[in-house]
Formats: C-alpha cells, structure tokens, sequence
C-alpha cells in the first residue's frame, strides 16, 4: 500500500509539473502571438499640438515632436497614418517620442484622409468631407505640401517623409509627382509593394459617375464582398478607379516606367513579423523589382521588425530605432547637392 501511494504521489507530481510547464509555454505563446494593448509612456521632451492649412484651405492637425537642441538632428521626420486612423493614435506618439530621444524632430500629421470619416471644412456654403469613407487620396498631396512648408517654417532644410499603410501611397505619391528637393528620403512603413488594383465593378461606376453628375458625389456605395470597408462615397470610388497603373504598382512588380523610377532620395522599408500586411519576401521584391528599372532610388534599405504588428505595438522602440539608424547612417551620409561635385 505504502508503495502504491509512492508511485500515486509521483505520478500527480509528474502531472503537476506537466500541468505547468504547459501553462508556461501557453503564457510564453500569448505574450508573443496574443493580441497586445498599446501602452503610451509619458512624454520626457517638448511636444507641441500643430496645425498647417493647405492651398485649398483644409486644416489640418497634429504634434510636434522635439529633442533637445544638443541632441538634435538636420532633418524632420513627417509620419504620415494609415487608412482609418490619425496623428495621436497611441503606437504613433509612442514612435514620435522615442524618435526625439534619438534627436529627430518627428511631425505626426493628419491628412484630409483622416479616420473614417471627417468635417475637413466648408467651401461655399458647403461642407467638404474627408477620412477613409469620403476623402479625395489624390489630393493629399496638398496636405504633405503643407505639412513640408510647416517644418521648414521651423528651420529645417531637409525632411523624410514616413508613410505608414495607406499612408505610404501619399508619400510615395507626393514625391514622384513633385521631386520636392527638400524631401531627402522616403520609408514606407508596412505600406503596399505588389500594388495589384482589383477590376473596376462596371455596376458601381457607373453608379458612381451618376450621383457625381448630380451633385452627390458624398453618396455612399456599398463595395460587395468586402468587410473593411465596406463604404465608399461616390467621389473616392472614382478617385480610386483613376488611380494611373504607374502610381498603383510603383515599384514595377509588372508596369513598365513605374512611378519609383521618378524618386531619387534613398527609401526604407519595412513591416512586422507579426501578421503584417508584408512579409520578408515582399521587400525582396520590392529590391529586385527596383534594381530592373534604369531610374529610381539613390538606395533601397530593409528591414523587418521582429515580433511586430500592422501597428506595431509594443514594439515602438524598435521601429525608431530602426528608422533613426538608416536616416544617421544613409540619409544624412548623402552628399546634398550644394556639396555634389559640379558636372562639366
């Protein structure tokens, strides 16, 4: 009997420590894989909420980020966000933070895209809509114009321009359109790189184009078989089925002469580990799809951001500092124009 209890009390201790080493590696999964919350450290250094009013008068907000003036870098950083959200969305004040500790000055700007949906002003007695649902993308570019006039109102010569999601295709956009001089490198930040648009639903633009005629173009039309999102007004769906091949795959995936053969600053890249929207071999053919072009970047940089999400949350620190290496080691080692030696 004394024995049997021996080898029953054995066995439980066994099935005791099995128990917990399970739970243990479960806790160790969850910490890795499970769903994280942002939290947002308080600020150590100056921050400044900011507005900039574009040429066809929408105002728009955001913070200013700055380090010490020991510390401080020659360029500003213009964090541009992705579709649905806004400058203060937690991940992003916690990334402009650790960026100032690293001596950057970091603008997180709003666009006219903005959230879902926004009131960005009014224009002879009418209201102008904005955000995800109602905005008009193609005319960002009058926001990142003067969001660059804003930070070199503050004294800066030379900015890059960070796109993160949605917000990468107004960057992009932005400087193969204009080659702004001022604009000395480009990141996007698990933005799109195969850049494939769907077929246009005939049904819908045709729908679309009617309520433009008459005067509806804030109408909502519902896209079919899609759950985010699931609304688009009349306006953006035809904003969208605009969009130029060259623009849409920008890196030359399968468009001859794609946009990027119109940027000459260096661009990063980068997405997370964690079920991003990209993944190791989407930058591998963001590199091989530029080296194919006879134009484009002065230089391509990558990178993936371990254990990271769409957001990046929790890994904050880590994508500064990723960002705040390639601008010391790349961007402020390219030789500026003034210093380029003369052509003759």
């Amino acid at each position: 009997m004394r024995a049997q209890n021996i080898r029953h009390r054995g066995r439980l201790l066994i099935l005791t420590a099995a128990i917990f080493a399970v739970l243990e590696i479960a806790v160790l999964v969850w910490q890795r894989y499970g769903p994280r919350t942002a939290e947002v450290p308080a600020a150590k250094l100056p921050e400044e909420l900011v507005y900039v009013t574009s040429e066809d008068d929408i105002v728009n907000g955001g913070v200013m980020f700055s380090p010490t003036k020991i510390s401080a870098k020659p360029i500003a950083l213009i964090w541009i966000h992705g579709w649905g959200v806004n400058f203060y969305s937690p991940t992003y004040v916690t990334i402009g933070r650790a960026l100032a500790e690293r001596g950057f000055a970091t603008i997180a700007a709003n666009t006219r895209m903005h959230d879902i949906g926004t009131s960005a002003g009014e224009r002879h007695g009418k209201r102008i809509r904005g955000g995800g649902y109602w905005g008009v993308a193609s005319e960002e570019v009058r926001d990142l114009a003067a969001w660059i006039a804003f930070a070199e109102h503050q004294g800066f010569k030379r900015m890059v321009l960070i796109g993160h999601s949605a917000g990468w295709a107004a960057v992009r956009g932005y400087q193969a359109d204009t080659q702004d001089p001022r604009v000395v490198g480009l990141v996007l930040a698990s933005g799109e790189v195969r850049g494939q648009a769907p077929p246009v639903d005939a049904e819908l633009l045709a729908q679309a184009n009617r309520l433009m005629a008459d005067g509806r173009g804030d109408d909502l039309l519902r896209l079919p078989n899609r759950s985010f999102p699931s609304f688009v007004s009349a306006a953006t769906f035809l904003d969208i089925a605009k969009s130029s091949p060259e623009q849409v795959d920008f890196f030359g995936v399968r468009t001859p002469n794609p946009a990027v053969t119109r940027v000459r600053c260096p661009i990063l890249a980068f997405f997370g580990t964690r079920g991003d929207v990209g993944d190791e071999a989407d930058l591998q053919l963001l590199r091989s799809s530029i080296e194919r072009q006879s134009s484009g970047p002065s230089r391509v940089n990558t990178a993936m951001i371990s254990n990271a999400d769409h957001m990046y949350t929790g890994e904050e620190a880590q994508v500064a500092q990723t960002i705040s290496s390639w601008a010391e080691s790349v961007v402020l080692a390219e030789p500026q124009k003034s210093d380029a030696p003369s052509q003759r």
